[in-house]
C-alpha cells in the first residue's frame, strides 16, 4: 500500500510540468485545410438532340412552304328521326284492341294493316248512318209523291217546297253519318258491321314508337297507337362547344362520317344552332340534315365534320421529312459545324404532292432534311 501511494504521489508531482511542455494547457486548433476534398468540376451534359455528320451535302435539304386552308371542327353527334317526318297512327274509335299486326322497330308500306279495335263507337256509327239511309229513302218517296200530285194540282206548291226541303236535309244526313263511319275507321260501304275497325298505315317508314299491346284499351278522341317515322331524311343532332360555336353557321355543309360505316361518307346541312346552352358542359345543339342513303339507323352515333369560316395559315413539308419515333413525329433541321438538331413537331394530315401538314413545331422558311429517315440510319451507323 505505501509502494502504491508513492507512485501515485510521484505522477501528480510530474503533471504540470507535463502540461507546461504543451503551451500550459493551451490547445491549438488543428488545421483540416490538407484534408478537405478538391472543388467540384461540373461537366456539360451532352445535346442528345444534336448529332454530326462528315458529310452533310448527302442530306438534301427543303424548304417548309406555308399554305392557306380552312380548318375543321368535329364534333360527336348521334342520329335521330325528323321530327316533321313523325306521323301519328291515331284512332278516334274507342275500344279494346284484339289484334296487332306490327310491331315497334318494323319498317311498314302504306296502307299496311297495324291493328285491328274492337269498338262500340263504330257500330253506333254504323247504326245512325243505316237509319239516316232509310230516311233518305222515305223522303225522296214523299217527294215523288208531291211532284206527281202537284203536276196534276192536287197538291200546292208549298206541300212541293216542303218535301224538296226534308229530301234534301235527308240527303246531308246521310253524308254527314256516312263521314263519321269513316272518320271512325269504318267504311259505310262494308256489309260488315261486326264493330271491328281496322287501323292502316298513313305513309311508309319505321314505326319508332308503340303504346298499344294485346287486349289493350283505347280511349278514343285521337289516342296514338303507333308513330311512323318516314327515315328517308334524318336529323344528326350534334353537341358544339360554346367557344366553336363561331365555326358553325346556318346553311353550312357537314361530312357525316358513321362509326359502324367508317368507310361511308354522307354529307348533310346545318339547318338549326340551338338558341340555349347547356349550362353544364357549355355545349349548344346543332341540327344537320341528312338525306339517308339507307343505312343510318336512327341511334346510331357518327362524327360530323365542319369547315371552319376563317382560312388558317399552316405549314407544309415533304412527306418524308417527318419521321414517326415512339408515337411523335420529328424532322431534323440543319445547323453550323455539320451538325443536325433533331426537333419534335406536331403532324397533320397528308397533302397533295406527298406533303404534310406540319400543326405545330415548324415555321414556314425553316429549312429541314428532306428524308428524315435516311439520316436517321446514317447517324446509328
Amino acid at each position: 500500500m505505501k509502494y502504491d501511494a508513492l507512485r501515485i504521489g510521484v505522477w501528480m508531482a510530474c503533471l504540470p510540468a507535463v502540461l507546461g511542455a504543451h503551451g500550459c494547457g493551451k490547445v491549438h486548433a488543428h488545421d483540416f485545410s490538407d484534408e478537405a476534398p478538391p472543388p467540384a468540376k461540373v461537366v456539360k451534359d451532352m445535346d442528345v438532340t444534336l448529332f454530326k455528320v462528315d458529310q452533310p451535302e448527302r442530306f438534301p435539304l427543303a424548304t417548309a412552304i406555308a399554305r392557306s386552308a380552312k380548318a375543321e371542327l368535329v364534333v360527336t353527334g348521334a342520329i335521330t328521326a325528323d321530327t316533321t317526318r313523325n306521323v301519328p297512327v291515331t284512332s278516334l274509335a274507342a275500344g279494346r284492341v284484339v289484334a296487332i299486326h306490327a310491331r315497334v322497330g318494323d319498317v311498314v308500306k302504306k296502307g299496311q294493316l297495324l291493328l285491328t279495335v274492337r269498338s262500340d263507337d263504330i257500330l253506333n256509327a254504323f247504326s245512325d248512318y243505316r237509319k239516316a239511309v232509310a230516311d233518305e229513302l222515305l223522303t225522296r218517296t214523299q217527294l215523288d209523291r208531291t211532284k206527281d200530285l202537284h203536276e196534276h194540282g192536287a197538291a200546292a206548291t208549298a206541300d212541293l217546297q216542303i218535301a224538296e226541303n226534308a229530301d234534301r236535309k235527308a240527303k246531308v244526313d246521310v253524308a254527314m253519318k256516312a263521314q263519321h263511319v269513316r272518320l271512325l275507321g269504318g267504311n259505310q260501304e262494308s256489309e260488315r258491321e261486326d264493330g271491328l275497325v281496322d287501323l292502316h298505315a298513313p305513309v311508309s317508314g319505321v314505326i319508332t314508337d308503340q303504346q298499344v299491346t294485346n287486349a289493350a284499351g283505347l280511349q278514343g278522341l285521337g289516342s296514338t297507337a303507333f308513330t311512323i317515322s318516314d327515315i328517308s331524311k334524318v336529323w344528326v343532332i350534334c353537341d358544339v362547344y360554346e367557344r366553336d360555336l363561331a365555326n358553325v353557321r346556318l346553311g353550312d355543309d357537314a361530312t357525316i362520317h358513321m362509326t359502324a360505316y367508317p368507310d361511308e361518307v354522307v354529307k348533310g346541312t346545318v339547318s338549326n344552332i340551338g338558341a340555349v346552352l347547356d349550362p353544364n358542359l357549355r355545349t349548344a345543339k346543332v341540327r344537320i340534315e341528312v338525306k339517308n342513303p339507307g343505312m343510318m339507323r336512327l341511334g346510331m352515333f357518327v362524327t360530323a365534320t365542319f369547315q371552319a369560316q376563317a382560312p388558317v395559315i399552316y405549314t407544309a413539308v415533304p412527306a418524308s421529312a417527318v419521321m414517326r419515333l415512339h408515337d411523335r413525329d420529328w424532322v431534323y433541321l440543319p445547323t453550323t459545324d455539320q451538325q443536325f438538331r433533331r426537333v419534335e413537331v406536331v403532324g397533320g394530315n397528308t397533302l397533295p404532292g406527298e406533303m404534310q401538314e406540319v400543326k405545330s413545331g415548324l415555321n414556314p422558311g425553316q429549312t429541314v432534311v428532306r428524308d428524315a429517315l435516311v439520316l436517321d440510319r446514317a447517324l446509328e451507323l
